[in-house]
Formats: C-alpha cells, structure tokens, sequence
C-alpha cells in the first residue's frame, strides 16, 4: 500500500507535515510507503534534520506549490507541477491508494472533482467529520463544508454514503443514520428537511431512524450517521472544536473534550470520489497529520470507493 502526502500545504508545513508522516511510519507495518510530493531538496534536508535514514518514506518531486490563498479553481491548472496537481495524478494512474494534503482545501476539492472524478451515480461527493461519543466510540456527520445548499435528493444519498463509511470504516454493523433537524417529529423543519426526511424514510439500503436534534449529537444510542447541508454541519464542526478550546482555557481535564480536538480527528474524507481523499485542516500539527495518515490506511485497505460503487449499481439495477 501507497499513501500520498502534500507535504508542502498547510500553515505549518513542511516541517510539521513530515514530521506527522514520520510519527505515522513508526506505528505502520512496512508494507505501507508514505510518498512525499513536495519539492525534493526541501524534504531531505528536513528527514536530515530529523535523523531519518529508513525506506518507508519515498520523495516525489514538486516543483511548484499551490498556496492558501491561491484561487482553487485556477490553481491546479496554472500549477500543473504542484504538489497537489502531482498527488492527484499518482491517485488517478493508480501509484497510491490515497491522498492526503492539509493545504489549499479548495484546490484539494476541486483537485478531486476534476481529477479522480465522482462516483457514476453520485450527485455530489461529501465532505465529512468524526463525531466523538460519551462512551468513547465515534459516529459521523455529512456535509460539513463542501455543499452549502442540498437538496431532498442530496440528502439522501448522504444518508447511504454516511451509512457505507460507517459500515466499513467505522465497522459499524448496522448503522443508524438521522436528520440533523430542529425537532425529532416527521414533519419538523424547513421544507427541504420534510422532503428528505421522507426519501430517507422510504431508502431501503440505509436504516434511518428518524430526525435528531444537535443536543443528542454526541450520544451513541441516537444515530451513527448524522446528515445534513455543509452549511450547518460547518457551523456543528466549529462549535464542538470550540468547546475543546474553552475546556483547554479553563483547565478542565476530560477525555471527552480531548477528542472534540481537530488533531484527534486528522483530517476529513470525501466521500463518493474514485479514490481515497482527505482533507487536512489548514493549521495541522504533527498528530494531526500522523492520524490523518492512519484513517488514509484503513480507507484504503477496505476499499470504500469500490464499496460505494457496488452500492450505487445495485440501487440503478433495482
């Protein structure tokens, strides 16, 4: 197995974002090569510094870097040779097994849209994030940035997206997946939400329980699968981040808010793509990088993208 890593994106790269690889390569088996795209002598000089001399981690010349504030859309294509552009290429002709990159996250958006490609079948590819329980397991939240505005239709194959991540990644046998909403009766919410509550009622490849409200997010006995636009499920993203920020200002020690922390949760997939992509948040540390890797390892090894699209041929066929 192949993993690919933008080791130049990022605030804090390239030194965090190599250092994350290597504090990844410790705890993964040899089998596993992490690939550094970035700008060669760069990256050498910093294994150097760090004292790495193993064969885990290979270099994969970039020369050009698409920047935080770079437009997405014009990005990739006015650098070609970034290491975006080039991380994506070795996704596409099938040198990694994944993507993971903590830069530009419009460009790393667009890049898999235009690249990779979705899904046949699906209607818009979603970003997601790991929900951390009180007894410790983890569920997931779908969209949290990359849909603003979704229709019924949308929703819905959140609703089976989410649900195959669960499944496969999270080992979830059976997942529960609900409707974020403003009240758990059938026809609370806007009209958007009443039309999608019913499809996801009515989707026999999922099993749906029904609307839920944000204060049973972080419960377990409520929903596994979380769905809703990307525009409140950013608004969720940040808060629940932001309670962690509060509990570090105030001294509280709780395992709990230790994995409401970004590091805890590394990056986010996008779901519904021809490949395994992840999303890093732009101030990634080390640890964030490290556990971005290790999620990039288990997307790959269960073959999700396959997964998705067994699921949406035998929907069609149906």
């Amino acid at each position: 197995m192949r993993i690919a890593l933008d080791a130049m994106g990022g605030d804090f790269a390239p030194n965090a974002i190599i250092e994350g690889a290597l504090l990844a390569a410790k705890e993964l088996t040899e089998e596993v090569k992490l690939v550094l795209v970035g700008i060669k002598d760069t990256i050498e000089a910093i294994l150097k510094d760090f004292g790495y001399e193993g064969e885990q981690l290979e270099i994969v010349h970039a020369n050009e870097v698409v920047e935080m504030g770079d437009n997405p859309t014009k990005a990739l294509s006015q650098k070609p040779q970034s290491s975006i552009a080039i991380g994506y290429h070795l996704l596409q002709t099938g040198k990694v097994d994944a993507f993971c990159g903590a830069g530009n996250t419009g460009a790393m958006h667009v890049g898999a849209m235009f690249s990779i490609k979705p899904i046949e079948g699906v209607l818009r590819p979603a970003l997601i994030s790991h929900v951390p329980r009180v007894d410790g397991s983890v569920g997931i939240l779908l969209d949290v940035g990359a849909n603003t505005d979704c229709k019924p239709e949308v929703l819905n194959q959140f609703g089976q997206l989410g649900y195959l991540y669960a499944k496969h990644v999270l080992e979830v046998a059976h997942p529960k997946v609900a409707l974020m909403n403003l009240g758990e009766e059938e026809k609370k919410g806007n009209l958007h939400a009443q039309a999608a509550h019913q499809l996801l009622k009515e989707n026999d490849q999922i099993n749906f329980v029904g609307n839920i409200e944000g204060r049973n997010l972080f419960f377990p006995d409520k929903a596994d699968v979380i769905v809703c636009d990307g525009f409140t499920g950013n608004i969720v993203l940040k808060m629940a981040e932001s309670i962690y920020d509060i509990a570090v200002q105030r001294g509280i020690q709780d395992e709990f808010f230790d994995h409401l922390n970004y590091e805890d949760i590394g990056g986010s997939p996008i779901l519904g793509i021809n490949g395994n992509v992840i999303i890093g948040h732009g101030i990634s540390s080390a640890i964030a990088v490290r556990n971005m890797l290790l999620l990039a390892k288990k997307m790959a090894e269960v073959n999700l993208s396959v997964s998705i699209k067994n699921a949406l041929s035998s929907t069609v066929s149906n």
